[in-house]
Parts: structure tokens; sequence; C-alpha cells
């Protein structure tokens, strides 16, 4: 469903293009920030305003950018937001993206904390920053099922295992107030204390049922030992660079992508975790049962669900790997 300041002219009065390049933003009403905001940005030429209601609507908003040839394409909203707009716009741009600005308007923004961009950037500065600003490249995760013929999924953070609780977590300190690095936070609290003072019956430690295999050759991921063979207590891949708390969850700095697993949560290995996680890579941590690692691709078999970009998808097989370079505009 359009806006009624959906697809606006790309012209001014007089009926002459106008210098500068053509934008189009996807804005989200529903998202955490939003609220009505911004919308004054519909009035400027050359700019085409959408509010898709739907998740399916992105496309159609997306092909009609297309169509407009436009330059910069702007999302108004969360993660959450940019793994839909990213998905839908795999099938029209390919590997031809427009330029990208993301403004952080959702309950997290973990794609913003990387990219740099101010928490407090607006349509009009993101507009402004095309000619001023800097460009930032990022390739994102695409996730393709081998079982089924699905569209892919596009984003930039997936996880397994204890991280789809803990995003249900979140989802409840979202509801306690907690936004951003506070609910990366509270999350990561509520888990340590779950699989510290937990039984192996608990469904923090006893982690999900996945099957990890590296690279064209498919070679699978050595497990510890630790906890259940064929279990992984959590399971976290992005092409991200830079995460929220500055925690390093892929180790010593990596480009593309990487893979952070743990076998099982044993008391020692998370007594050496805030370590690892905060300074950097410590010794021994893969024969306790923690992963650090890069790859040009992996495959993921798994029972459960898993998350990307904050929302659940049925488990499956499926192929990860980079997509296509994409440049996004930064202060």
């Amino acid at each position: 469903m359009h806006s009624p300041a959906s697809h606006l002219s790309a012209q001014g009065a007089s009926g002459e293009a106008l210098a500068g390049p053509t934008v189009g933003v996807i804005y989200n009403p529903r998202s955490h920030r939003n609220r009505g905001q911004d919308f004054d940005i519909a009035d400027r030429p050359n700019v085409h305003f959408a509010q898709p209601l739907r998740r399916e609507d992105i496309a159609t908003e997306l092909e009609e950018f297309a169509r407009a040839g436009i330059d910069y394409l702007i999302i108004n909203g969360g993660d959450g937001t940019v793994r839909d707009v990213l998905t839908c716009g795999m099938r029209v741009f390919g590997d031809r993206w427009p330029a990208l600005a993301v403004l952080p308007k959702g309950k997290t923004n973990a794609l913003n904390v990387d990219l740099g961009a101010p928490s407090g950037w607006n349509l009009t500065d993101a507009v402004d920053a095309f000619a001023s600003g800097n460009r930032v490249v990022r390739r994102p995760v695409v996730v393709t099922r081998l079982d089924e013929q699905e569209t892919p999924l596009v984003g930039f953070i997936l996880g397994a295992g204890g991280f789809t609780l803990g995003i249900q977590a979140g989802q409840d300190a979202h509801r306690l107030g907690a936004f951003d690095s506070l609910a990366v936070g509270v999350t990561a609290a509520w888990g340590v204390m779950q699989a510290l003072f937990g039984s192996d019956a608990n469904k923090w430690r006893r982690g999900a049922k996945m099957d990890i295999l590296l690279g064209e050759k498919r070679e699978p991921l050595a497990h510890s030992g630790q906890g259940f063979e064929g279990r992984r207590a959590v399971m976290l891949a992005s092409t991200l660079e830079t995460f929220p708390m500055g925690l390093k969850l892929f180790g010593k700095f990596r480009e593309g992508l990487k893979l952070a697993v743990m076998d099982r949560p044993g008391r020692r290995l998370l007594a050496a975790l805030p370590k690892t996680l905060f300074l950097g890579p410590s010794e021994g941590m893969e024969a306790k049962g923690f992963h650090q690692l890069a790859t040009d691709r992996f495959e993921l078999a798994i029972e459960d669900d898993f998350i990307l970009d904050g929302e659940a998808f049925p488990g499956g097989r499926f192929v990860v790997e980079s997509g296509p370079q994409l440049q996004f505009v930064v202060p």
C-alpha cells in the first residue's frame, strides 16, 4: 500500500529534471523510532517515497524504484526492515545495487553500529550525504534453502541454538524498555545465568542439533567433544565487522563471512568467554568448545528454527555465503 506521498515526480515545477541523485525511500511506519517522522523529505523533487505495509509489497515498490532509475536507496527502519528490503531487492537489483543508506529506526540496529552512522541520523541528512558522505562496503549473508525452492534470505546476522533463545529473551527485554546495546547486554546476561546455573536438561545448555560443513570441500566443523555430539549450544555467522558493546564475536579482525560456534556452555568456557569476547582471542578456547573462524561459505543442516536479523525461520538444509558488494553511504 502506498502512502499519499508515494512515487512523487522526479521533476521540478518547471517539468525539467533537477540535478542530483534519484532517491528511493522505503519507510517502515511500524519501526520503533519512526512514529511519523521525516515525512517532509517526500516533498523533495527526485525523491520516490514508499511505505509498504506488507513484506510482499516491498518487491513491488523496489521494482518501481528500479524503473525510475534510482541512484540511491534509503532504508528507514531497523535490522528486520533491512533484511526484508535486501531479500526482496536481490530479485530486482541482483549484483547491480544502487548506493544504500540505513537509518537506525528499529529496536535493534546492529548494521548501523557497524557502519558507524550516528543514531540521530534522519532522512534529510541521508539524502544530503549522498554527495558529501563516505562509502562503506559490506557483503550481506545469503541463506539459500537446499530442500525447497524458495527465495534466498539476505541479512547480516545469522544465529541458531542459544541465539534463538536469546532473541526471545531480547524481545522480553524490549518489552521492559531495553533497546540496542542495552538489549544485547540484558540478553547476554540472562543467557549466561541460564548456562551457568542450569542443568544439562536446561534448553540453554542442551543446544540444537546441527551439522556445519565448511567450504566447497564440505569439511565438517570439528566438535570438541564437550556436550552432546552433533549438537551445538550456539552458532553465529555474520559479515559485519563491528558489534554492539565492542564485542569481538569472531576473534581477530576478519573481513567477509565469519563463524562463531560454541559446542557446550561449560563453566570453564563461560568463565573464559568474557575475556575472549571483549579483549580478543584466548588460547585453548577451541579445545574448550568455542570455535571462531572465517569461511567463504558453509552448509547448515538444522532441525530447529534459526534467526536472521531478529526473526525466526524454519530449519532445514541451507547454503550460507556472502552476497554482492553493497555500498552504504555514511556521514
